[in-house]
């Protein structure tokens, strides 16, 4: 009896200790790691969740550029960091990209980095300038079959989404389209509009001005349904080019090791924030999809996103810079 005693008692003491030492999350300030600089889109966005966080957690919570080579820079931060929740990672499609292209074991998606939740999903728009003289899909594909050499795609880069777009729809629709290939998505914008480049594919939010006042023609939504800040605009398999869909995207990532507990409580309370009416309304205003999904959810999109991607590097022979 005395033996048993001793040994409950041995047990009892284990269970105090281990209580004493378990942590509550959070425990202290969350940082979140954002691979873009200041005022992007993304890092814009990342801030948007920060004060919800702050209040649902009972922490603060801060944002912290990392930018440079093409996401990667934050991402190996990201990883390296104690797989306690404190640290999030703020990826984009950029980080999915670089691991076809890259094949860096030290940061690839649902490995190093565990998902948490999607966060937004942007469908690209496909735009022209006016002075191509097409004003669909179709007439579009008939110029570009009689006059290829008229022709020109705006992209990011290399390994850029816009880039994978561009030889995507090059490839369905046997197009030579020639790519004019830029320093980041985006900064193609100008030269689009004054005509040096004739087309491009770009966030709705970035170009719905421009298509309602006429400086720039919509082709198609690179989605799988239309958008309400450009409702008019078809989808491009609506236009008469299917299976061509192609989003940027941006998520909830956390080392791995982070306890499934802890990765679970921060997709619940950021998909809260989420589904708050004002929240959601802005997101839609902006062409933005939600997402708020669980990280199985997430990371069979990832899966689906590197398997698609990576056909079109493979078959269009690109490399990374």
């Amino acid at each position: 009896m005395h033996k048993i005693t001793l040994a409950f008692l041995g047990l009892l003491f284990s269970a105090f200790a281990l209580q004493a030492n378990a942590q509550p999350f959070p425990g202290k300030t969350i940082r979140i790691i954002e691979p873009a600089g200041p005022g992007s889109a993304v890092d814009v966005f990342a801030r948007k969740l920060t004060p919800g966080l702050a209040e649902r957690l009972g922490q603060s919570v801060v944002v912290e550029n990392r930018p440079g080579g093409n996401s990667s820079i934050g991402a190996r931060e990201a990883a390296r960091s104690a797989p306690d929740g404190h640290t999030l990672f703020h990826a984009n499609i950029n980080n999915s990209l670089n691991d076809i292209l890259t094949n860096d074991a030290c940061c690839r998606l649902n490995d190093a980095l565990l998902p948490v939740t999607l966060l937004t999903s942007t469908p690209l728009v496909m735009v022209v300038n006016p002075a191509l003289g097409v004003k669909s899909w179709k007439e579009y594909l008939a110029l570009a079959k009689a006059q290829p050499q008229k022709l020109n795609f705006a992209s990011g880069g290399s390994g850029s989404i816009t880039q994978l777009l561009g030889v995507k729809i090059n490839m369905t629709a046997g197009l030579a389209v020639q790519e004019i290939p830029y320093k980041a998505i985006g900064a193609e914008l100008p030269d689009l509009i004054a005509g040096h480049v004739m087309t491009a594919y770009l966030a709705p939010v970035v170009v719905a001005q421009h298509i309602r006042s006429g400086k720039l023609i919509a082709l198609g939504v690179a989605g799988a349904r239309r958008i309400p800040i450009l409702p008019e605009v078809l989808t491009l398999a609506e236009a008469g080019l299917p299976d061509v869909e192609a989003s940027g995207w941006n998520g909830l990532f956390v080392p791995a090791g982070t306890p499934k507990a802890v990765i679970q409580k921060l997709q619940l309370e950021t998909a809260a924030i989420m589904a708050a009416p004002a929240f959601r309304a802005e997101a839609l205003s902006l062409g933005y999809e939600l997402g708020g999904d669980g990280p199985d959810e997430f990371a069979a999109y990832i899966k689906s996103e590197v398997a698609k991607w990576g056909k079109v590097i493979k078959d269009g022979k690109i490399k990374a810079d």
